[in-house]
């Protein structure tokens, strides 16, 4: 990893409102190190550890809810439970790979959603998520 890359992590976290400590630095570096990408907590605590990283899971799902609460992740909640951390927050939705359990993300103009209900006063509507399920042809 770069040498500048821890850095400039705990300055992107610095200037989210959030403490930049060693766990955080460390998780955000396998997040934000490279380009844009959808997590679990359970593919990113098994990442963490393979990195050298001790950390609970309870400490990745913690720090994967700072994030989103930051603005620095977007929580996807799919098939209930499941809930992936997607690095990309702009708006955009996504093909979900139900065989592979795997999303990927779908060009922000190429969904169009109409008759979206008014919302209750004092409500602005913040983004619709899409997610387009896929199986192989055939079944």
């Amino acid at each position: 990893m770069a040498g500048g890359l821890p850095s400039a992590i705990a300055n992107r976290l610095r200037d989210a409102g959030l403490r930049p400590t060693r766990q955080r630095v460390a998780l955000g570096m396998l997040l934000f190190g490279g380009e844009d990408r959808h997590v679990s907590a359970e593919i990113l605590h098994a990442e963490a550890l393979m990195a050298g990283e001790q950390v609970s899971l309870a400490t990745v799902y913690n720090t994967l809810h700072q994030f989103t609460g930051a603005g620095l992740l977007r929580e996807l909640a799919i098939d209930g439970g499941k809930a992936y951390f997607d690095t990309n927050t702009s708006n955009h939705s996504h093909f979900f790979i139900e065989s592979e359990g795997e999303l990927m993300d779908i060009p922000g103009d190429s969904i169009r959603v109409a008759g979206v209900p008014e919302p209750p006063e004092g409500m602005r509507v913040s983004h619709i998520d899409v997610v387009v399920r896929l199986v192989p042809k055939g079944k």
